[in-house]
C-alpha cells in the first residue's frame, strides 16, 4: 500500500490524530506528514518494523478521505508501535496491525464467504471493504446482525473474563458460562444448540432471548434421546414394617418410555428404601397425593405402601424415618382391588442403591438482563448465589455408577443430568443437572 501511494507514516500523537479527523459534522484536516514520499515513508516503515522508534511516536495510516462522512475512512490507522512481549511470537515483533486493518485479511487468508459482525461493525463495513480492494486480494462479504443476548447471563468476553479471572466461576467450562465449552460441560447437546439458533432467527434490531428458549430446546431434544432413571437427591429413610427383613425382589424398569428399542434394566426393592424429602409431609395440604400419614401412594414400578408413622429426632424434632406398610397383592403398581392410587413417587433401594455427589446448576445472575442500563451498572450484584448448590449423600440406582462421563440421563421426576465429563468416574460419579423437567424460574413469575 504505501508503494501504490495508499499509505503513510504519520508522526502526530494519538491526541492528534483525533483532532485532526474532525467530527460527525466538521470534515477532517490532512496530516502535514501525509504527503511524504513513497521511499521516505518506506523507509520509516521499515525503521518503526526494526524497533527504532518509541511506542506511540509513529504509526501507518491508510490514505483515503479526510472529508469523508464516515470517520472509520479519514485516513485509518494501520500500524502502530508497541514494544511488548506478545504469547506466541515473543519479541520478534514491534509493530502490530489495527482490527481494521487485519480483519478482512484474515477472513480473505482463511477464505471466509460471509463475515458475520453484530451491528456496530457496519460503520466499518466500508473501510473492510476498501483495504480488500486496495490490496488486491480475495474479498469476503461482510454481514452485521444484532448482537445475541440472553437473559440470565451475560456474552461480553470481557465480563466473562473477569468472571474467570476473579474466580466467580471455575473456569471457562464452567457449566454455568454461556461458552460452547460451558455448554458441552452442562450437558446441552449439539443439537439442541442448533434447533435453538435456528428457533431464533437473526435480525437487525438489539433483543434480549429468554433463556428458557434455549431451555426448551436442550428438555426437547434430552426427552427423546436420554434414557431414565431414578435418584434420590435429598433421602429419607422408609422402613415398610411388613416386608421381610432379608428378602429382596427386582422389578423391569423401562428405560424410555416411549422408545422400546432402549431396553429395559432391573431395579432391587428390599425392606428400606430411600424417597425425596419432599415427597413426604407430616400434615399435608389440600391437593398434596404424595406420602403422608395415613396415605397410600405407589412407588414407582414397585408396589402400593400406606405410612403408619414417624420416627423423629429426639433433640430437633426433624423426621429421620417414615414407617410403612405395602400391599403384597399391589406388585408393578396396581391395585388387585382396582382402588385408584393418585400419587406416584420415585424412591431407590438402600441396600443396593450407590453415593454420589449430585451438583445443581441454575441460572448465572438473578435478573434478565444483568450489565445492561436497565439493571445499574454494578452488574456483578446480581450473581445468583444459589446458582451452584453441591450435595452429597445423595441416593443413585446402581445402574448408574458405571455411567462414564458425559452421559445423560432423565432422573425422573427430577430433571435431565449429565455424568460430569470432568469429576465423575466409574464407581465415584458426579452428576450436574443440565435443566429442569419444567421451566420453573417461568412458574415463579
Amino acid at each position: 500500500l504505501i508503494k501504490l501511494g495508499k499509505a503513510y507514516v504519520d508522526d502526530l500523537s494519538a491526541e492528534e490524530i483525533r483532532e485532526y479527523r474532525g467530527t460527525l459534522k466538521d470534515p477532517g484536516r490532512e496530516s502535514p506528514y501525509r504527503n511524504r514520499s513513497i521511499k521516505e515513508n518506506l523507509d520509516l516503515f521499515e525503521r518503526m518494523r526494526a524497533g527504532e522508534f518509541n511506542d506511540g511516536s509513529r504509526v501507518l495510516r491508510a490514505k483515503i478521505d479526510m472529508n469523508s462522512p464516515n470517520l472509520n475512512m479519514r485516513d485509518s490507522v494501520m500500524y502502530r508501535i508497541k514494544k511488548a512481549t506478545h504469547h506466541n511470537t515473543g519479541d520478534e515483533w514491534c509493530i502490530y496491525p489495527m482490527y481494521d486493518y487485519a480483519h478482512g485479511q484474515s477472513d480473505s487468508i482463511e477464505g471466509i464467504t460471509h463475515s458475520i459482525c453484530t451491528l456496530e461493525f457496519q460503520d466499518h463495513r466500508p473501510l473492510y471493504e476498501w483495504f480488500l480492494e486496495a490490496l488486491g486480494i480475495y474479498a469476503p462479504r461482510q454481514y452485521e446482525f444484532a448482537r445475541l443476548n440472553l437473559t440470565y447471563t451475560i456474552m461480553s468476553k470481557r465480563k466473562l473474563l473477569e468472571l474467570v479471572r476473579d474466580r466467580y466461576v471455575s473456569g471457562w467450562d464452567d457449566p454455568r458460562m454461556p461458552t460452547l465449552v460451558g455448554m458441552q460441560r452442562r450437558g446441552y447437546t449439539s443439537a439442541s444448540i442448533r434447533n435453538f439458533c435456528e428457533r431464533i432467527g437473526v435480525g437487525k434490531n438489539d433483543s434480549w432471548i429468554e433463556m428458557g428458549i434455549l431451555e426448551d430446546c436442550v428438555r426437547e431434544d434430552l426427552n427423546e434421546k436420554a434414557p431414565r432413571a431414578m435418584a434420590v437427591i435429598d433421602p429419607l429413610r422408609v422402613v415398610i414394617e411388613n416386608y421381610p427383613e432379608d428378602a429382596s425382589d427386582e422389578f423391569e424398569a423401562l428405560n424410555h418410555p416411549n422408545d422400546s428399542g432402549m431396553g429395559t434394566r432391573k431395579v432391587s426393592f428390599a425392606r428400606e428404601i430411600f424417597i425425596e424429602r419432599d415427597d413426604f409431609l407430616e400434615d399435608p395440604p389440600k391437593g398434596f397425593f404424595r406420602l403422608a400419614p395415613g396415605r397410600e401412594v405407589r412407588l414407582r414400578y414397585a408396589y402400593i405402601v400406606t405410612c403408619t408413622g414417624v420416627v423423629k429426632d429426639e433433640s430437633s424434632g426433624e423426621i429421620i424415618e417414615v414407617r410403612c406398610t405395602y400391599d403384597p397383592d399391589s406388585r408393578g403398581g396396581s391395585a388387585a382391588d382396582g382402588r385408584k392410587i393418585k400419587g406416584t413417587i420415585h424412591w431407590v433401594s438402600a441396600a443396593h442403591s450407590v453415593a454420589a455427589e449430585v451438583r445443581l446448576y441454575d441460572r448465572l445472575f438473578t435478573v434478565p438482563q444483568p450489565g445492561s442500563d436497565k439493571e445499574g451498572p454494578d452488574w456483578k450484584t446480581f450473581l445468583n448465589p444459589d446458582s451452584l448448590k453441591t450435595l452429597s449423600g445423595c441416593r443413585l440406582e446402581p445402574s448408574l455408577v458405571e455411567a462414564p462421563p458425559g452421559a445423560n440421563f432423565q432422573f425422573e421426576r427430577q430433571g435431565y443430568f449429565i455424568a460430569d465429563p470432568v469429576d465423575s468416574k466409574p464407581g465415584a460419579p458426579v452428576f450436574s443437572r443440565i435443566v429442569t423437567l419444567r421451566d420453573s424460574w417461568a412458574k415463579g413469575k
